[in-house]
């Protein structure tokens, strides 16, 4: 088998495997019950919030804040931004390309009478900080821009675009859905500065079903959830253990490798889009920036029999975003993309795991299923 949808989920590290299934055997107690079980729970759940913080970056682990998955970190982040500062003003601003967690919680803000600004990517997928900062206004309240788009690997500027949105709404708070870039991308929260960074489990070789969400120290966020007060009051209901010391165990394993992992994936991708372009009918799209993500399509042919084929070689890809089966990716159509490259997209997507024999089983059996002369390039301008 070889597997190469990382960016939908990565395969369970040895690590993260053990920790699970430790606290489902040996450590069950509920962290909030005053017994030993319960001290012992408690103890675990620290040690996990500081593993994730180290990974992350971040100075201070009690600022981060445990969900079920980026889903809810990104709606939390959003929707507290809006009730905190919604008395100032009613703008935000946030890139067409965004996950659909972060753009449909955007919508229903819409409906209750914020204004929501889409910047639009250039044909690769990223959002420029002169973009960013052409939008800002001063009754701008929130910007959310991801850091790596999961489809057409783009980095977006962060760096640059926090010191657009300081200099001129001071205010306003900037939340970065980091899913794809955490683990892939060496960066600190502490040196970033975002108010809001949402990570996830199962994108790093933790456990589906848990996230976090980092909020910088002095950021006050009304509660998500409330109840018996865990997660420092801002997300009561009793901590999902196994799941969180999994995430816990993942960063921990990850976090000394993480820049030779990404020379490693890097390496890969460049591997791939070298193979991949030299086979007759086959389009690359994409800024590939992000060392794990390659887009590529085969005009004439659909996404899903692409991957049917490839399955029948036990090679496994995706048609973009693994959240939005089923219809046109709305990440490509902001690119610009021709109908034809859209229907006929599958995304690659690498883990320090994959080697270049994959990448080579690849090429091989996309040139024997689909390869064929005179047709080698689609432009993003065409129609």
């Amino acid at each position: 088998m070889i597997y190469l949808d990382n960016s939908a989920t990565t395969r369970p590290c040895a690590e993260a495997v053990e920790a699970v299934s430790a606290l489902l055997r040996e450590c069950w107690g509920n962290p909030s019950s005053g017994h030993s079980l319960g001290v012992e729970a408690a103890r675990r759940l620290s040690l996990a919030r500081g593993q994730v913080a180290a990974a992350l970056g971040a100075e201070d682990p009690k600022r981060i804040f445990f969900t079920s998955g980026g889903t809810e970190a990104d709606n939390w982040a959003i929707f507290a931004a809006a009730q905190r500062l919604g008395k100032r003003g009613r703008h935000i601003v946030t890139t067409a390309v965004e996950h659909h967690a972060v753009l449909h919680p955007l919508r229903r803000l819409e409906a209750l009478g914020f204004e929501v600004t889409c910047l639009p990517p250039d044909e690769g997928g990223f959002v420029s900080a002169d973009a960013l900062s052409a939008a800002l206004r001063p009754d701008t309240i929130l910007v959310s821009v991801m850091m790596v788009n999961n489809e057409s690997g783009a980095v977006m500027p962060l760096e640059a675009m926090l010191r657009q949105v300081r200099r001129r709404c001071p205010e306003a708070l900037f939340h970065t859905d980091a899913v794809q870039g955490f683990g892939k991308l060496p960066f600190r929260a502490r040196t970033l500065k975002a108010d809001l960074i949402t990570v996830s489990g199962h994108k790093v070789h933790g456990p589906k079903g848990v996230g976090a969400l980092y909020v910088r120290p002095g950021l006050q966020l009304p509660p998500l959830l409330y109840g018996g007060g865990q997660e420092g009051g801002l997300r009561s209901g009793t901590e999902a253990l196994p799941a969180i010391c999994g995430f816990g165990a993942a960063c921990a394993a990850f976090a000394p490798r993480l820049r030779g992992d990404a020379a490693h994936m890097a390496r890969l991708r460049d591997l791939c889009r070298e193979r991949l372009a030299a086979i007759p009918g086959v389009v690359l799209y994409g800024q590939c920036a992000a060392p794990h993500i390659v887009g590529v399509s085969i005009p004439g042919r659909r996404s899903q029999e692409i991957i049917n084929r490839l399955q029948d070689r036990e090679i496994y890809v995706s048609a973009g975003s693994a959240c939005a089966r089923g219809r046109r990716s709305h990440v490509l159509e902001a690119m610009n993309l021709p109908p034809a490259v859209i229907d006929g997209a599958v995304r690659v997507s690498l883990s320090a795991e994959n080697t270049e024999a994959d990448v080579e089983a690849l090429a091989g059996a996309l040139r024997t299923c689909f390869g064929r002369t005179g047709c080698a390039a689609v432009s993003p301008a065409d129609p």
